[in-house]
């Protein structure tokens, strides 16, 4: 293994112009972690130092430097000491933010896990692991999306799967085993399949999230779609009964379109069947998720389908936001969690 003397060597051995450009990339790195460092601590902070345990606002005092050099605090409520990304998703992490934001860079180029593994040097796991806290913090942040105008809505079903339990944990398969590839073994809707309500306004917002197995119903709706729809949008549908006692109970216009039928006027749902034709075409890169999982890939993709801003913007953009979500979210909770998300009829 070369020492640092080896590498001074072959340091003098450059020419000056080499050996000035080798010290202009060496400084850009070092400013760009120390920016993501700034950055973390703009957002986490930018009501005052709230201790990310207690929640204490105010009480907050500035208590020496780690061995890192990073800022430690202390709550004088909790008596708790902690630095800026004390409960976030870079919390107990060995890899500096500045590898975390590129990894959310392949996250936003959809790249898949063993290549971004391969490029940054994690493991696999670990880069599992880093995708589901990432998004995870995220869930939170998408309770805000609304959606106005005219707005396209349709559900698409995704085959239910148990992966992820293994025959360690206290979990029981209520069901056979089914080969990867294999197809739901009853014929049309049935308890097999997760239902995921989609909808979409032409502005590019859109929602999707699991609801139920098999059929939808207008309770499902409700738990999808309540406080998402603006009074005044016109919500366009197939001839669906539930969207109508959905329409009702929420005040909303709805237009229906009948079966084989494409376009009334301006009103159709060719942009949510676009949607769902790439959502599907997304998962099929991943050979199967988990539907304890699926919320999360679900989000991926609304993620991914944002049109404004450049790669870099929306990695910053990204990053501001999972940096100023507090959470306790740990690498082991992700194998604790439920083998389904939602109640079985």
């Amino acid at each position: 293994m070369a020492t640092i003397e080896d590498i001074l060597k072959l340091i003098y051995t450059l020419t000056s112009v080499e050996q000035a450009e080798l010290k202009t990339v060496l400084l850009n790195s070092k400013s760009k972690a120390n920016g993501i460092e700034e950055l973390v601590y703009d957002e986490r902070f930018t009501g005052g130092l709230v201790c990310p345990v207690c929640g204490c606002v105010g009480h907050v005092v500035t208590n020496g430097h780690r061995k890192d050099g990073k800022q430690r605090f202390l709550c004088k409520d909790c008596d708790k000491s902690f630095v800026s990304n004390t409960n976030s998703i870079t919390s107990g992490t060995k890899k500096g933010l500045d590898i975390w934001m590129k990894y959310i860079e392949c996250m936003i180029n959809g790249m898949p896990l063993r290549e971004s593994a391969s490029i940054y040097k994690i493991h696999r796991n670990t880069a599992f692991m880093w995708r589901h806290k990432v998004l995870d913090a995220l869930q939170k942040i998408t309770e805000d999306i609304n959606l106005s105008g005219i707005i396209e809505a349709d559900e698409t079903f995704f085959p239910i799967s148990y992966k992820g339990n293994h025959k360690k944990s206290s979990f029981k398969l209520p069901r056979i085993v089914h080969k990867r590839g294999k197809s739901t073994h009853t014929r049309g809707l049935s308890s097999e399949q997760v239902c995921v309500p989609c909808a979409l306004d032409r502005n590019g917002n859109s929602i999707s999230k699991i609801s139920n197995l098999g059929r939808i119903k207008t309770k499902d709706l409700h738990s999808v779609f309540d406080g998402k729809i603006e009074e005044k949008a016109t919500l366009c549908t197939d001839k669906m009964n539930s969207y109508v006692r959905f329409a009702n109970s929420n005040k909303i216009q709805l237009v229906q379109l009948k079966t084989g039928k494409s376009k009334k006027g301006i009103y159709h749902i060719q942009h949510i069947n676009a949607y769902h034709g790439k959502l599907k075409k997304f998962m099929k890169r991943f050979n199967g998720v988990a539907t304890k999982y699926l919320n999360n890939y679900l989000l991926w993709n609304i993620l991914l389908n944002v049109k404004e801003g450049s790669l870099s913007d929306k990695v910053i953009n990204l990053l501001r936001k999972v940096a100023a979500t507090f959470t306790t979210i740990k690498s082991r909770s992700l194998s604790s969690r439920p083998a389904i998300p939602l109640p079985i009829a």
